[in-house]
């Protein structure tokens, strides 16, 4: 499944199952990634889109305070270099996910985003 338009039917599935809404991303726009998005866990948290943006923050391992942890990616770019995380993006604002070793995955509403 290399095609945008795929992951939709999952992404409202998935918004079902962690009830949220289904705030689906412009794929055009910036996802903000760590270099590296191979180990685990691999973690995602949406914030309000600004300036571009999807809202979007994902990364691997161990997050790093610091302006140069994430880099500016276009979402469509990210279906080809973690397509495993698309299913996540159309949670709503305050969303997070979690993705682990032996297929672990959890997503939550965080009150603490703004």
């Amino acid at each position: 499944m290399n095609d945008w338009n795929s992951y939709i039917e999952k992404q409202k599935e998935i918004c079902k199952e962690y009830d949220s809404l289904w705030n689906p991303i412009n794929k055009d726009l910036k996802v903000g990634v760590s270099t590296d998005l191979n180990s685990d866990p691999l973690n995602g948290l949406r914030h309000n889109s600004e300036d571009g943006t999807t809202g979007w923050f994902i990364w691997s391992g161990e997050y790093q305070e610091g302006e140069n942890f994430f880099k500016p990616i276009c979402a469509e770019h990210l279906l080809k270099i973690k397509p495993k995380v698309i299913k996540y993006l159309g949670l709503d604002i305050g969303f997070r996910f979690l993705i682990g070793k032996e297929n672990y995955e959890d997503a939550w509403f965080d009150k603490k985003v703004k």
